[in-house]
């Protein structure tokens, strides 16, 4: 009987010669580092006169316990300078380092942000802690619609109603909290109003298996119809102004904590729907990643028909999953009213709930990602609105649009890249 022979060695490997990778090499995170690099040169160093400083003060944005801070000063053109290398380098690293290409793109993508920052506060005085403060609130909305995506997706949902369950539920909470006198029966309220329309889409998409697209979209519509009725022929007539009229819940401190210089007034005191999105990022990492449960959920969207073999019954894992991602949606809407300005206007989400797809996908289906990635479009937002303050000469129009452009540009570069869930979007038979 024959017997198996060891396998020959790899061409060149006899000789101690290294055989070179055929795989062709990523030259974007290079190209990117010296684009960037040039453009920190020829838009702003070119232009920032020699002496100048730009001034980033270090102010809490509101009433805060912690000791004032000194500004930053830096000189503008040789920090724009530093920065303009420091991106040419990280392009260098990368074409010497290929598997690091990801990091020295964000790193690069980085020294231009803070180019960006150091040109317009040239010469004028820019409130860096405020701005921050401002990112983290932005934030929140945006993070809570990504955690509702992230629970629906995860079971095998697609959820694209995330933008009318917070808009319904930024009307229902204020005029509950309005008429019960509670901002915690408005937060219930809205709470329930996100269950109830997420039950219905559950309804849609599992039990008549309905296109989950088409079921999002309708919600979508008739959230804006009725809400927009409703605050004309009720909010907005003076009899009524009443139910329109809920108050904010008030700033939360945490003692002793919120006394340290800049982390303290940044993490420790704020909105307290901030406080909860920190919270429910936390809590459904481990309940996703670390739980039975959260198994379950995963194990549903990934493969429902082994998920069924084993015992779990998959449509009453999605129907729990899409619910518990419509109280988070909920109580992303019931922010807007209860949680920021007191009042609901019409459409006045303004496409958060989409934007937190966008964040969904680019933090790869995460809670962990998903609140990066929300950051980074509560930074956009926040900077816009800063922006015009300073008044640079860049169109208000054009500042406008800057969270939306930076949604196009991350979904750009991160679809075909992430993965979702294999039986996302599939309705399950037995």
């Amino acid at each position: 009987m024959s017997q198996l022979q060891p396998a020959g060695p790899a061409p060149g490997d006899a000789l101690g010669v290294a055989v070179p990778s055929l795989a062709p090499r990523n030259w974007a995170p290079v190209v990117v580092s010296g684009l960037v690099a040039a453009a920190i040169l020829l838009l702003f160093a070119r232009v920032v006169p020699f002496g100048e400083v730009a001034t980033f003060r270090l102010t809490a944005g509101r009433a805060s316990a912690a000791p004032p801070v000194a500004p930053l000063v830096v000189p503008a053109r040789a920090m724009l300078l530093l920065l303009a290398a420091l991106a040419a380098a990280a392009g260098a690293w990368a074409y010497t380092r290929p598997e690091r290409g990801g990091l020295s793109t964000g790193f690069s993508l980085g020294a231009f942000v803070i180019a960006f920052l150091v040109w317009a506060a040239a010469g004028k005085s820019f409130n860096l802690l405020a701005m921050l403060q401002s990112t983290l609130v932005r934030a929140v909305p945006i993070t809570l619609a990504a955690l509702s995506g992230v629970m629906c997706e995860r079971s095998g949902v697609i959820n694209i109603a995330i933008e009318g369950m917070m808009l319904t539920a930024a009307f229902t909470a204020v005029v509950a909290a309005s008429v019960a006198g509670s901002l915690w029966m408005g937060l219930t309220v809205g709470l329930l109003t996100g269950a109830l329309l997420a039950w219905a889409h559950a309804v849609l998409a599992i039990k008549y298996r309905v296109d989950q697209i088409v079921s999002g979209t309708v919600i979508n519509i008739f959230a804006v119809g009725i809400t927009s009725y409703l605050s004309a022929r009720f909010l907005q007539v003076p009899e009524y102004a009443w139910m329109n009229n809920s108050g904010t819940f008030p700033a939360v401190q945490v003692p002793l904590l919120n006394r340290i210089p800049v982390l303290g007034p940044l993490f420790f005191e704020g909105n307290l729907f901030f406080f909860l999105a920190l919270a429910l990022v936390i809590g459904l990492q481990v309940v996703l990643f670390r739980t039975r449960f959260g198994l379950r959920v995963r194990s549903v969207g990934e493969h429902p028909r082994a998920a069924d073999t084993l015992g779990i019954d998959v449509n009453r894992v999605r129907y729990v999953s899409v619910i518990l991602g419509g109280m988070l949606a909920g109580l992303g809407g019931a922010y807007f009213t209860i949680g920021s300005v007191g009042r609901f206007d019409e459409q006045m989400t303004a496409g958060r709930g989409f934007i937190g797809l966008a964040a969904m996908i680019f933090g790869k289906w995460t809670p962990a990602g998903a609140f990066g990635a929300s950051t980074l479009f509560g930074f956009t937002d926040s900077l816009q609105t800063r922006l015009q303050i300073l008044g640079i000469p860049i169109p208000s129009e054009f500042l406008l649009m800057a969270p939306y452009l930076v949604t196009i540009v991350v979904l750009a570069g991160v679809v075909g890249r992430a993965y979702p869930p294999a039986a996302d979007g599939q309705p399950y038979e037995k």
